[in-house]
């Protein structure tokens, strides 16, 4: 590498970045003919960072600075070596290369220039270098992945009125990357803030996404070997918890945008005009059709988990993550006031309700209905809610189940070692419902509204 380094280093700037993709492509194409997973060695990783991104090695060094004209010229030269490039394994492996992040002072360089090389890919519809973008998203942390979303929602959903539509077309190029796109933004806009609200460009277009077909966000969880213990500080298998967690907050979350201004306390008798407010029959559309494609996708759900043998052994939405959801919404639920915000609670939790009880009918959340007791003990009254904590378990179409148990009661979880089956320790459990019909016996009713 040192050869190639003194070399390089007689070269201009643009010149030498593209002479270093060469010399790498034919460095690791060597390299995989020996071994299908070469480990990336810090020789290659240092060459990139200093040709590349350019950070110089020697202390004190003036770096090389590419203007716009040439940082253009550099993108559109890894555009087309990433779609000329026909091994995907060596597309991968310099995708790689060049990326994921090492924790030093060039990781702003990286994923400055790696949000602008996806943005146009994008553009020009590369799909190699949006594949290799999905499969960066799935093994780097979410603190990274975030900024790459966020770069894309600047420059297609903020910067140039209409240019979403360029951003949507990539749902038939390339689903994985739509997969992995959808699951970082719903990690970036968790609706914490005002700030933190998915603009109404792309909360249409994922919309649009799902709606047309709801498969498109379990693609990732589909096509990937699943290993026993999913690493923390990644994003997840797949969006769901992330397009609950929209769909759940999203009418506390607008109701807080549009609280008016306290003044010395008091409520403000100026009216002042709220940009967003036109935007609610819009917006409440919208996230009714979100709400609904989640609950198709999470009852396709048993299906692909029993297929995969991993039905009540894997929760794919983490009982940890609704922890922090319900308290948000009992957050935003005393922040608001229920008398100005009674309606808007409801729909926050009819909808927490239905996610809650599909989820864990088809195995996708894991847990019992005491955890669920204790985990909404402290939310405003809810009538579906309470049958959901409260009711029979319905019964489950998975014939290994015994009547009344949630996969994980009786399936020991991923990780762990095999555990008494239930019907043995309770031979005398009775099946659901317990109470016995009798005709022409009335009964209190209380219509849900």
């Amino acid at each position: 590498m040192s050869d190639i380094r003194h070399s390089l280093l007689r070269r201009d700037a643009l010149s030498a970045a593209k002479e270093v993709l060469y010399h790498l492509d034919i460095y690791f194409s060597s390299q995989l003919q020996s071994a299908p997973l070469p480990i990336v060695d810090k020789g290659p990783v240092e060459l990139l960072e200093e040709f590349v991104f350019q950070v110089p090695k020697e202390r004190g060094a003036q770096p090389k600075r590419l203007n716009s004209l040439q940082e253009l010229q550099l993108l559109e030269i890894m555009c087309n070596y990433f779609q000329e490039q026909t091994k995907d394994s060596v597309r991968q492996i310099i995708f790689s290369s060049l990326f994921s992040p090492q924790g030093n002072k060039a990781d702003d360089n990286r994923m400055s220039l790696l949000g602008k090389l996806v943005s146009m890919a994008v553009a020009v519809c590369r799909i190699p270098v949006l594949e290799c973008a999905a499969s960066w998203l799935q093994r780097t942390p979410v603190v990274y992945c975030v900024r790459l979303a966020r770069a894309l929602v600047d420059d297609y959903c903020c910067l140039v009125p209409g240019s979403v539509q360029t951003l949507k077309q990539t749902f038939s190029a390339s689903p994985r990357f739509c997969c992995q796109f959808v699951t970082s933004v719903t990690a970036l806009y968790d609706l914490s803030s005002d700030d933190l609200i998915p603009p109404l460009d792309l909360l249409e277009m994922i919309v649009t996404w799902i709606f047309e077909d709801p498969r498109l966000i379990l693609i990732t969880f589909l096509n990937t070997p699943i290993a026993a213990n999913l690493p923390i500080g990644f994003l997840e298998l797949t969006p769901l918890t992330g397009l609950i967690r929209w769909c759940v907050k999203a009418p506390l979350a607008y109701k807080r945008k549009k609280k008016p201004p306290l003044t010395n306390g008091h409520l403000s008798n100026k009216v002042t005009k709220d940009p967003g407010v036109g935007l609610d029959r819009d917006s409440h559309l919208l996230y009714s059709k979100l709400h609904l494609s989640v609950l198709q996708v999470l009852m396709m759900l048993q299906g692909h988990l029993t297929e995969k043998n991993l039905y009540g052994r894997l929760g794919l939405i983490l009982f940890d993550h609704m922890v922090p959801l319900v308290e948000e919404i009992n957050r935003l639920a005393d922040e608001l006031n229920p008398l100005n915000a009674s309606q808007e609670i409801e729909l926050a939790l009819d909808r927490l309700a239905q996610a809650l009880q599909v989820a864990m009918a088809s195995g996708a959340l894991l847990c019992t209905r005491d955890d669920l007791r204790t985990l909404c003990s402290r939310l405003p009254h809810n009538n579906l809610l309470q049958l959901v904590i409260s009711g029979p378990v319905q019964q489950s179409p998975h014939t290994a189940l015994p009547p009344g148990f949630y996969p994980h009661i009786h399936t020991p979880p991923l990780g762990y070692g095999p555990v008494p089956a239930h019907p043995a320790a309770h031979p005398a459990l009775p099946t659901h419902p317990g109470h016995t019909f009798i005709s022409g016996m009335t009964f209190p009713f209380r219509p849900i509204h």
